[in-house]
């Protein structure tokens, strides 16, 4: 009996031992899981921990487009900072980062961007997305430009006398029309050379009111195609390439500089869910996307 009896405490006893191994073991395997889960989360938890206002200093065309008006959420949402933007030409906004007025920066002029990253006034500059300028005009098109390059095209505007409309806010879009105008070996003038001093929005609308001609961005036209009277009439050109980059402001500069938001917003431009929602952007109501995105090359 007592026999009988020890067997069955060893039995007991050996169970015990073996149900604890695999439970030790089991832990064990489970641990990796929840580490993997904690890499993967600690970007987002990183990102909620950050607060404050964030002030945005853009190019109008970013804005008129309505790109930023599906990234913002999207950025608020991962984040608890809220975006200020602000939409003036790339050349107001790359002063804005220099006096240290906003804390990041979204631009489409890159040799002045360099300038601004050389002066230590920038830093962490990066590559987001590109499109492409464009010359519309009247659909008649009385200075017959049609088809032409860039060059000719500026040559018959002007010997036609036909009006032309410029931004004439030292925007990202105004300095590449000045460039091209160099280029052609013209220098606009008189009556047939009209600046608005306003956005590519505003711009594009008094042109299509007054039968002229002007450079714009692909994005901003395509979003208000519907409202103008133009057509596109010289594209492809690649003296037409716009290519924007995002900015932090040297934090360095001021205390009230949201640098840590700043940081945050770069790389969420250049993220691969951002990317693709850049590139997919009125692809749905336009046919073909506004923006092409870049960093994910």
């Amino acid at each position: 009996m007592k026999t009988n009896k020890s067997w069955l405490v060893w039995t007991l006893c050996l169970l015990f031992a073996a149900f604890i191994m695999s439970g030790c073991s089991a832990e064990k395997e489970a641990q990796p899981a929840s580490n993997k889960e904690k890499e993967t989360t600690s970007a987002a938890t990183e990102n909620k921990n950050l607060s404050g206002e964030l002030i945005l200093a853009t190019t109008t065309s970013t804005q008129d487009s309505g790109l930023l008006d599906v990234l913002i959420p999207l950025f608020e949402e991962q984040t608890d900072v809220m975006v200020k933007t602000i939409a003036v030409g790339t050349g107001k906004a790359l002063e804005m980062g220099k006096a240290g007025e906003a804390d990041v920066l979204l631009v489409h002029a890159p040799a002045d961007e360099e300038k601004l990253v050389e002066s230590k006034d920038a830093v962490n500059r990066q590559l987001v997305m590109h499109n492409d300028f464009m010359i519309v005009g009247p659909k008649e098109d009385p200075a017959g430009v049609k088809g032409k390059t860039v060059q000719e095209a500026l040559k018959k505007i002007t010997e036609s006398d036909a009006l032309f409309v410029s931004r004439g806010d030292d925007s990202g879009t105004h300095k590449k029309e000045l460039a091209l105008w160099k280029e052609a070996g013209i220098e606009p003038s008189g009556k047939m050379y009209q600046e608005t001093g306003q956005g590519m929005g505003d711009t594009l609308k008094v042109a299509s009111e007054k039968g002229g001609y002007t450079i714009t961005d692909r994005g901003t036209y395509l979003a208000l195609k519907d409202n103008l009277d133009m057509d596109i009439l010289v594209e492809g050109d690649d003296r037409l390439l716009n290519i924007y980059h995002v900015m932090q402001v040297n934090p360095e500069k001021s205390e009230k500089i949201n640098g840590d938001a700043a940081k945050a917003f770069v790389e969420f431009m250049i993220d691969p869910d951002t990317q693709k929602v850049i590139g997919e952007f009125g692809v749905k109501e336009f046919g073909e996307p506004l923006f092409f995105p870049d960093a994910v090359k």
